[in-house]
């Protein structure tokens, strides 16, 4: 993973830890107790990693929680740099 264009998490949830355990969408799904169309948005990028699922991850994967949320929260700064203008905010520190 490139960290100049990290992965979405759920990538890598799908990549590193569904996959590899020949688990389906369906089956990770109720072992999180969440429902399959919840995880499918998660692991297809449409939906982020919320706090209430880095808990859930990190108890059926044996990861932390921080690791979830550090994944999210670089994955969401580094689209926003992209997207986002600095050099229309005015710096009021020097």
């Amino acid at each position: 993973m490139n960290m100049n264009k990290p992965a979405h998490p759920g990538e890598v949830l799908r990549e590193m830890y569904i996959a590899p355990l020949g688990l389906t969408i369906t089956q990770t799904a109720k072992a999180l107790g969440i429902t399959r169309k919840a995880l499918s948005e998660l692991v297809n990028g449409r939906s982020g990693i919320s706090v209430n699922m880095a808990l859930r991850l990190s108890r059926a994967f044996g990861t932390t929680a921080e690791l979830w949320l550090n994944m999210q929260q670089n994955y969401d700064l580094t689209k926003a740099q992209k997207r986002i203008k600095l050099s229309k905010v005015k710096v009021l520190l020097t």
